[in-house]
């Protein structure tokens, strides 16, 4: 792949779901492109997420009231949130920004920017996917939210009333209205929240590697490389810098997920963006599968039914990149998931860890670099890659294509973040 400058081939960094979906619809579009990744296609955080097309999480983690019930969620070895104290000298300036959205007016901001990202998630999957070998993979279904009671339910109103206001219906069920939806459920929860029209994965790895294997059957190339780089001519992008060599283009795609931070900053972007380690289970060969992805609020991760096993993904640590995994919250994932479904039974477990890229305000990166406008951004999607993809890779497409998105993309814009 080496030698002068290419006029035509645009390359996609990442083969994550983001990635991906950016390089179909830069293809369908007629461009010459080429996925880039040091890994197969949809073998990073791609591969372990939740599997559920999430349309309604437009509510960031940070909610008012966040900072008074963290310290005792970390003095807590049974909650969802976990934090390795000898990463904290690193994470402090980062968290104390991320920390400062936890404001009314911050939260109904950041949920305002994720709506048009994320709430039509099931379509933008189905015109991604739709006659390709990935399509057997999605499957339209219910979202549900369960809680202890009713109570549980009234204690998180600012969230359902910013789902509301961002175009979200819901039903709700009683204890019995629950039980004959979901017999799986046990009566310690006994209050579900019931959201139509969206959807999940069943093999999310599959999936993304279908989705490659489509790209290629329209020309696309895919290049094993790790991208360390970026060359420019006469303020022009000439070539990706690699550890197999240069890689000549004249425009490229940030799209590497939380590892897109130190080639953001080369380009004078410099993104407050933490890993926010995500944790799953896999319990294989399941007694009985929910009837849809369900989202159990107390221990705030989801079970989502997949192909031959039923995924348990959730779960907030901070601990940087290059930690090992802890043991704690997979012990967490599956005390919850018995309290919460206690007849279930299955044959074997696995174990993932991964990281979501964690941006300090919440909303992803999507648009040209402020000074080297050949190089868009695709990153920072937090705890809704999988849902935001397909569309996040529409609109690259419509960038690169002259035509203008049908969305306001200022609140998406690097330059918040440009030196």
């Amino acid at each position: 792949m080496q030698g002068e400058r290419n006029d035509n081939t645009i390359a996609v960094i990442g083969a994550g779901i983001v990635g991906v979906s950016a390089a179909v619809w830069l293809a369908r579009d007629g461009h010459d492109v080429i996925l880039v990744d040091r890994l197969p296609p949809g073998e990073a955080t791609s591969h372990g997420n939740g599997g559920v097309l999430a349309s309604c999480a437009v509510v960031p983690v940070t909610v008012p009231g966040l900072m008074r019930k963290a310290p005792g969620m970390l003095a807590n070895p049974s909650s969802p949130l976990f934090l390795r104290w000898s990463y904290l000298p690193k994470l402090l300036p980062w968290l104390a920004r991320y920390l400062a959205h936890c404001r009314p007016e911050e939260t109904r901001r950041i949920a305002a920017a994720l709506t048009p990202i994320i709430g039509d998630s099931l379509e933008q999957h189905q015109a991604l996917a739709g006659g390709t070998p990935a399509e057997k993979w999605l499957r339209p279904s219910d979202y549900l939210y369960v809680y202890k009671d009713r109570a549980a339910f009234r204690a998180d109103a600012f969230a359902w009333d910013l789902r509301r206001t961002s175009g979200f219906g819901w039903e709700e069920l009683e204890a019995e209205t629950l039980n004959r939806y979901d017999p799986l459920l046990g009566p310690r929860n006994s209050f579900a929240v019931r959201l139509p029209d969206h959807g999940h994965i069943r093999d999310p790895g599959r999936y993304v590697k279908d989705l490659a294997a489509h790209f290629e059957t329209l020309g696309g190339k895919i290049h094993r490389a790790d991208v360390r780089d970026f060359r420019f001519e006469d303020g022009r992008l000439s070539a990706l810098e690699t550890d197999r060599g240069p890689l000549p283009c004249a425009r490229a795609v940030l799209a590497g997920g939380v590892w897109s931070r130190d080639l953001a900053r080369r380009l004078g972007v410099n993104v407050p963006l933490e890993s926010e380690r995500g944790y799953h289970l896999e319990l294989e060969e399941p007694s009985a599968y929910p009837i849809a992805p369900c989202m159990i609020a107390s221990g705030k991760f989801v079970i989502t039914p997949m192909d031959g096993r039923i995924r348990l993904a959730g779960i907030v640590e901070f601990g940087g990149l290059t930690a090992p995994p802890s043991e704690a919250p997979f012990r967490v994932l599956e005390t919850e998931l018995r309290k919460a479904m206690p007849g279930l039974t299955w044959r074997a477990t696995t174990k993932w860890m991964g990281h979501r890229p964690a941006p300090a305000d919440s909303i992803p990166l999507i648009g040209p670099s402020p000074r080297h406008p050949d190089v868009l951004m695709a990153f920072g999607h937090h705890h809704v890659g999988l849902t935001g993809g397909p569309r996040t890779g529409r609109l690259i497409a419509d960038l690169v294509s002259g035509r203008n998105p049908n969305i306001d993309m200022h609140p998406y814009a690097p330059g918040r973040y440009a030196r």
